[in-house]
C-alpha cells in the first residue's frame, strides 16, 4: 500500500515530507473503517479582513504576491473555504457601513466603495490564484447605525422597522459583489449576537428574533431576488447556548426553511470542543451545514519569528483574565498549535464540516485594529521590513486544508490511544487521508490498517501528522 506522510513538529518540521521511521515509540493501532460514513466536508481556510487586505498592499508586490500564493496557490494550503465581513468589524481600520445615510430604506445610496482599495483586491487576487476555487461566507457584525436602536456602531438591536431593509442590504451586497466579479456563496445572519461585552461592532439578536428575521424577512427577499446564497444561523458559541439556538432554529418546518445551517465559534474554551453540544447541533438538522466560522488565539500579542512560543503552553485568551470564576478552568494557559490541532480533529470528529480560522494575515502587534482588541494570525508581516512570519499555525492549518479537500467524506476509523488524535476522510479522488496529532513527549509508532493492509509508520513528540494513501 502506497502512502506519503507529512509532518510539523516542535523539533522544526514545517510540513516536510517523512520517509524514514525509527523504531521508537509505543505502538498504536489505527484502523480505517471506508463502510462508515459520516459528514461530507465544505472546507478550512481563513478570513479576508480589511486588516489583513490592508497589510498586504503595505508589502512589496512580490511578498504579497508570495503570501496570497502560500495560501491559495496549488504548493500552498489550498483555502477552500473563507470568511469575510459585511461592513466594518474591528479588524477593520475604521467603523463604515455600505448605507452610511439615515433614512436611505430603499438602500438607493448603497455601495462598497469602501472594500474596493483593499478587500475585494486581496479576494480577487486570490480567487485567480486559487485553481479549485474557494467558497466565501460572508458576516456583519452590525447593521448602520441609524437602523438600530442605540444609533451606534456597539451594541443595541436592529429596529424591527427596518428588518425589511436590512434583509435587502444582504440583497445588495451580493449583487455589488457580483458585480466586481466576486460571488458568495453564503451569509452568517450576524457575527456573535449574544454580543461582545459591547466592545467593538456588534448587534444583539435572540434566537427567536434571529429566526423571526430569517423567516419572514431574509430567506423570502433572498429568494425573491433570485439569489441562491447559504444562510447559517447562530454564530457564536459552542456550548449550551448552541442547543437552545438550534432548538429555536429548527423547531418546525417553517423556521427551519431558509437555513441552510449553524455557524459556531470556539471562545467558550481553549481546548474543549464541547462535543455534546455538536452532536445536539447535528442531530438537531442532520442535512444542515455545521461549520465552525471563526477561531484565533485571541486577546494576544504575536510572538514574531518564534516557533518555539507557538508550541509553548504560555499564550492565554480572554477568559484568563475575564471570565467568571465558574468558568476559569475552561481558560487556562495553552499552547497554540495544540489548540488548533486539538479543535480541527475534536470538531471533525463531531460532525463539523467546514473550519474556518480568522484573520489570515496581522502585523507583530496583532493588528490593525481600531479598538486595539491584538490577535494572533498563522501569518504575520513586517511592512517596514518587507518580511513575512509563517508561525506553525500556517502549516498546521495546511495540515487540514491542503489534504482533505471539499467533497471528502469523513470515515470511521479505530484508535487504540487516547492520547492520540486522529481524524479520517476519504477524498473524492478515492485517496484517504488521516491526520493526526501527538501532544504528548515521546514519539509513537502506527500501524494503519485499511482494507486488510498495514503500513507502519512513526509520529514524532508533539507532532500533527498528515497521512496520504492515494487511490488505487
Amino acid at each position: 500500500m502506497k502512502f506519503e506522510v507529512y509532518e510539523t513538529s516542535e523539533s522544526g518540521k514545517k510540513l516536510e515530507k517523512v520517509t524514514h521511521f525509527s523504531s521508537e515509540g509505543d505502538a498504536v493501532s489505527i484502523k480505517l473503517n471506508p463502510k462508515q460514513k459520516f459528514q461530507t466536508i465544505t472546507g478550512f481556510g481563513g478570513s479576508f479582513t480589511e486588516a489583513s487586505a490592508y497589510l498586504l498592499n503595505q508589502l512589496s508586490e512580490a511578498k504579497r504576491n508570495e503570501v496570497l500564493e502560500a495560501y491559495f496557490g496549488n504548493d500552498g494550503a489550498k483555502y477552500s473555504l473563507t470568511r469575510t465581513h459585511m461592513n466594518s468589524c474591528d479588524f477593520s481600520l475604521s467603523n463604515y457601513s455600505y448605507a452610511p445615510i439615515e433614512g436611505d430604506v430603499n438602500l438607493e445610496h448603497f455601495s462598497v466603495e469602501e472594500d474596493r482599495e483593499d478587500l475585494i483586491p486581496m479576494i480577487k487576487d486570490a480567487m485567480a490564484i486559487s485553481e479549485d476555487g474557494f467558497k466565501i461566507l460572508t458576516s456583519p457584525w452590525t447593521a448602520p447605525p441609524w437602523m438600530k436602536d442605540n444609533n451606534s456602531y456597539v451594541g443595541g438591536k436592529l429596529l424591527p422597522k427596518y428588518y425589511d431593509t436590512w434583509a435587502l442590504f444582504f440583497s445588495k451586497y451580493l449583487e455589488a459583489y457580483k458585480a466586481e466579479g466576486i460571488d458568495v456563496w453564503g451569509f452568517t445572519v450576524e457575527n456573535e449576537p449574544l454580543g461582545n461585552s459591547n466592545n467593538w461592532e456588534s448587534m444583539h439578536f435572540t434566537a427567536e428574533e434571529m429566526t423571526d428575521f430569517v423567516q419572514n424577512h431574509l430567506g423570502p427577499k433572498l429568494e425573491e431576488d433570485g439569489h441562491d446564497a447559504k444562510i447559517l444561523g447562530y454564530d457564536q458559541n459552542r456550548g449550551e447556548e448552541l442547543n437552545h439556538w438550534v432548538d429555536v432554529m429548527y423547531a418546525n418546518e417553517a423556521s427551519s426553511k431558509h437555513y441552510d445551517g449553524t455557524a459556531v465559534h470556539w471562545y467558550a474554551s481553549t481546548y474543549d470542543v464541547f462535543p455534546e453540544s455538536l452532536e445536539y447541533a447535528h442531530n438537531k438538522a442532520p442535512n444542515k451545514y455545521l461549520i465552525q466560522s471563526e477561531g484565533c488565539v485571541d486577546s494576544e500579542v504575536p510572538k514574531w519569528k518564534d516557533d518555539q512560543w507557538y508550541w509553548s503552553k504560555e499564550a492565554t485568551d480572554w477568559g484568563w483574565d475575564w471570565a467568571t470564576a465558574e468558568n476559569k478552568h475552561l481558560h487556562p494557559k495553552y499552547a497554540p498549535v495544540n489548540r488548533y490541532a486539538r479543535d480541527i480533529i475534536g470538531c471533525l470528529n463531531n460532525w463539523v464540516d467546514g473550519w474556518i480560522d480568522w484573520n489570515m494575515v496581522l502585523n507583530k502587534q496583532g493588528g490593525p485594529n481600531w479598538f486595539e482588541n491584538w490577535c494572533v494570525a498563522p501569518v504575520i508581516v513586517d511592512p517596514q521590513t518587507d518580511e513575512v512570519y509563517y508561525t506553525p499555525l500556517f502549516y498546521t492549518m495546511s495540515h487540514f486544508s491542503r489534504f482533505i479537500r471539499p467533497g471528502a467524506v469523513r470515515i470511521g476509523i479505530e484508535n487504540s490511544d487516547d492520547e492520540l488524535m486522529a481524524t479520517a476522510v476519504k477524498n473524492p479522488d478515492g485517496s484517504y487521508v488521516v491526520v493526526a496529532f501527538n501532544e504528548t513527549d515521546t514519539p509513537k509508532q502506527i500501524e494503519l490498517t485499511l482494507e486488510d493492509q498495514t503500513i507502519g509508520l512513526q509520529i514524532s513528540q508533539r507532532a500533527i501528522q498528515t497521512i496520504v494513501i492515494p487511490n488505487k
